[in-house]
């Protein structure tokens, strides 16, 4: 009987080796759509077969500390202790061997890279496998907590009472914005044609963040630098999704988003914002937004999540229940693709705006649920809008690859799916891995019904491996 590391050894070459013929084969398994008769009498494989062993084997350890509390909660504690600033001795950038066990770990699978290298390899990866392209993000980003009083931010209730002039003087020139400004744009160089650029607009530190939640114009040194992003963006054919966030600044961060998308939305969407469903203000706010790109004349980018800033946001703000949420998100999703909603709808007096959309969910049923709408409007010759998917690189890899198998039997093009990949420094990411720790806490039948899909598909290729190894001795 071989041992289990001579098994191991089996499985990753063999299924090195089968990686090719599954990528190349990617295209003829997605010949099948959701309930409907597959071409072919052969049934596609599991969707995590797309995945290359190692990304695979990462997975498995993930889901397993993921999906067993008595794992997961010891994890979270550590990884929050390593996300403050600790003496050298603990700290992941300064001591290296804290810094190889969180870059091969946590890091390498829910991260691009340290540097334009190493992104560049993950994307070429993540392309390989078949995904339409990246939405790619810098990694540096401020949180608050919104429970006390400094949730505006630090001297944000003070700028309340200052003219934007005023303002405008004390920070004729910010390196927090420069920063930012050099960290986003050396992004976007990395990105194809196709791909987005997320934009966190707090990560320019502070004085943004007071302007944001004062809701007065930006400094002068923050709109130059997004007019610069913009424009890389175009010349690039690149599109730009700039995240929600909390509460006390989004307000300020729609008001900007609107603004690009005035300027830049002439023809297709180049800049995008995000409404969380999980805010019970958000269908009020979204038919405030159609109506205003109506008006104005361009095209409004929608991004569409449920939510993650659960944690810090007051409560009252969050639906009651996540069935609620779960509904408003497929509702939103449905009306957009079939260009109705609430009093606006095409071919009505009230009309409706021009609109690209991109569903970021790791919900299997909605992202499939869109799908089918989109097919049924396609088959009956219906307007079609402009939609896309995107999941988070390392989670969510069932979405991902259910959606890469799906296809029209007419040959329409398959979904256009991405994956949503942050990079910076192990200690610029490090809140980030926190969040996407938290997040596997707060779904536990998602990460356990991953877990089990992940398991079964590592004991698949060992089988494989171990069938083969035999069959050739």
């Amino acid at each position: 009987m071989p041992s289990l590391l001579h098994r191991a050894s089996i499985l990753s070459s063999t299924s090195q080796r089968s990686i090719a013929l599954l990528r190349t084969t990617a295209r003829s398994q997605r010949r099948y759509v959701t309930n409907k008769t597959p071409i072919s009498a052969t049934p596609p494989p599991p969707p995590h077969s797309l995945l290359p062993t190692g990304m695979l084997l990462r997975s498995l350890l993930i889901a397993t500390v993921s999906s067993h509390r008595t794992l997961l909660t010891p994890s979270l504690a550590i990884l929050s202790f390593f996300s403050k600033p600790r003496p050298a001795l603990f700290s992941v950038e300064k001591n290296p061997l804290l810094h190889a066990i969180f870059k091969s770990t946590l890091y390498r699978h829910f991260c691009a890279g340290e540097n334009v290298g190493e992104v560049k390899t993950t994307i070429k990866g993540i392309k390989d496998m078949g995904f339409r392209g990246v939405i790619l993000t810098y990694a540096r980003e401020v949180v608050v907590d919104s429970s006390t009083e400094q949730e505006v931010g630090v001297g944000a209730l003070e700028y309340k009472e200052k003219d934007a002039a005023e303002f405008e003087k004390e920070v004729a020139f910010d390196e927090g914005i420069q920063a930012w400004r050099d960290g986003v744009l050396e992004t976007a160089s990395m990105l194809g044609e196709g791909d987005f650029l997320a934009l966190k607009f707090t990560g320019a530190g502070a004085k943004v963040t007071e302007a944001l939640a004062a809701k007065i114009p930006l400094p002068t040194q923050m709109q130059d630098a997004l007019e610069g992003v913009c424009e890389q963006a175009i010349e690039r054919k690149a599109s730009i999704l700039v995240d929600a966030e909390q509460q006390f600044v989004q307000p300020g961060i729609d008001d900007v988003a609107l603004s690009l998308m005035r300027t830049y939305n002439r023809e297709h969407a180049t800049v995008y914002n995000t409404y969380q469903a999980y805010l019970k203000s958000t269908p009020s706010t979204l038919l405030r937004h159609l109506h205003f790109a109506k008006d104005q004349g361009f095209t409004i980018g929608v991004k569409l999540v449920r939510g993650a800033y659960m944690a810090t946001e007051p409560r009252h703000l969050i639906n009651d229940t996540k069935q609620q949420t779960d509904d408003l998100y497929n509702s939103i999703t449905q009306g957009l693709l079939e260009g109705r909603y609430q009093d606006l709808e095409h071919g009505s007096s009230a009309g409706f705006p021009r609109l690209n959309l991109f569903l970021a969910t790791h919900n299997k049923q909605s992202a499939l649920n869109a799908y089918q709408v989109q097919q049924k409007r396609s088959e009956e010759g219906l307007p079609l809008i402009k939609v896309q998917y995107g999941q988070l690189l390392g989670m969510a890899d069932e979405v991902s690859c259910t959606l890469l198998q799906l296809g029209d039997k007419a040959g329409q093009t398959s979904p256009e799916v991405y994956k949503c990949l942050s990079w910076g420094t192990l200690g610029d990411c490090i809140s980030y891995l926190l969040r996407r720790a938290v997040e596997n806490r707060d779904a536990v039948s998602r990460t356990k019904t991953e877990y089990f899909a992940v398991r079964k598909e590592v004991w698949r290729r060992l089988k494989s491996a171990l069938t083969f190894g035999i069959v050739n001795r």
